[in-house]
């Protein structure tokens, strides 16, 4: 059985280079979602609803395809850290984060062809190395944290501001390659290094 087209409802680049990675082609949808987070909402169910409201979105553009949708939010005692208004709010992000730890939820949800939305969150805990101010404007000049949940990219330059991670890289991310295979047998379909197959 030929499986059906695939389509990303993002418009995160570091997704579409993660999906190109895996040798999945896709389309690319960018959905119109409001991200507000709710007032006694949780980061895991926050970014799993938006995932899920993604993937929806998506489907009801193309219902015969394969849709994936996803939302990474960085948490720090208790706050959830989106992605920077202005460059001084990524500086201060960032000044918050310096030698401490924080936890990052990645909500992945799957549409299938006319059916069901899949859905799962998934947890990475980083650990920043200590640094001053000067190295959080440094890193900020170069433009990199402002279209980034946390103010930081583990994939380019932040991953020097990174002491250690417990959990999937790929998380952190924002796309958790583990819950997107978990999703796809869920939804009745198998990765089989660079394709799809049905398993039923």
């Amino acid at each position: 059985m030929t499986p059906p087209a695939i389509v990303l409802a993002s418009a995160s680049p570091r997704r579409t280079s993660l999906m190109d990675m895996l040798g999945l082609a896709h389309e690319v949808l960018h959905p119109n979602v409001d991200e507000t987070l709710l007032g006694d909402e949780s980061p895991a169910a926050h970014v799993e609803r938006l995932a899920r409201a993604k993937a929806a979105a998506g489907a009801s553009q193309r219902p015969d395809a394969i849709v994936i949708g996803a939302d990474t939010v960085v948490v720090l005692d208790g706050d959830v850290l989106g992605k920077p208004a202005r460059r001084q709010d990524a500086v201060s992000t960032l000044l918050r984060l310096a030698g401490r730890d924080h936890v990052v939820f990645s909500g992945l949800a799957i549409a299938a062809p006319m059916g069901e939305v899949y859905s799962g969150v998934s947890t990475t805990r980083v650990w920043f190395r200590a640094f001053d101010d000067a190295v959080a404007r440094r890193y900020v000049s170069t433009g990199e944290p402002l279209d980034k949940a946390g103010s930081y990219g583990i994939q380019g330059l932040g991953a020097a501001l990174i002491e250690r991670i417990e959990g999937d890289y790929f998380t952190v991310v924002g796309f958790p390659i583990p819950e997107l295979m978990r999703l796809l047998e869920r939804a009745g379909w198998r990765y089989v290094f660079g394709a799809l197959e049905r398993t039923c």
